[in-house]
């Protein structure tokens, strides 16, 4: 199962592989089912109406573990502190969609 998160980030060591998506190929990486991490609810209100599920306000913490994937909604630029963006605040910032994957590390020895 794939975990959304709304910014790129490493939640531990390891080695990852992170891979740009369309919109159209992150709809079908959730088609199956996902876990939020979403931590902001307009975040997820966007992405509920980007990805066409509903995705829930969800701040758990995350380890992502090898062999797991990733969906990432990040922003192309920083918000401003205390501001909280909109549909039309996101769109026009512009963002882009990832897949980050946590690949296993190769052995020693």
């Amino acid at each position: 199962m794939i975990t959304i998160l709304n910014t790129s980030i490493l939640t531990t060591f390891g080695q990852f592989q992170y891979t740009a998506l369309t919109l159209d190929e992150a709809k079908s990486l959730v088609e199956e089912g996902f876990t939020s991490a979403v931590g902001h609810s307009s975040t997820a209100d966007i992405l509920s109406e980007l990805l066409e599920k509903e995705v829930k306000s969800n701040r758990i913490e995350y380890y992502q573990e090898e062999g797991e994937s990733a969906l990432i909604f990040k922003l192309n630029g920083r918000v401003p502190e205390g501001v909280i963006l909109d549909r039309a605040g996101m769109e026009k910032m512009g963002y882009q969609f990832g897949m980050l994957t946590r690949v296993p590390f190769p052995a020693f020895g």
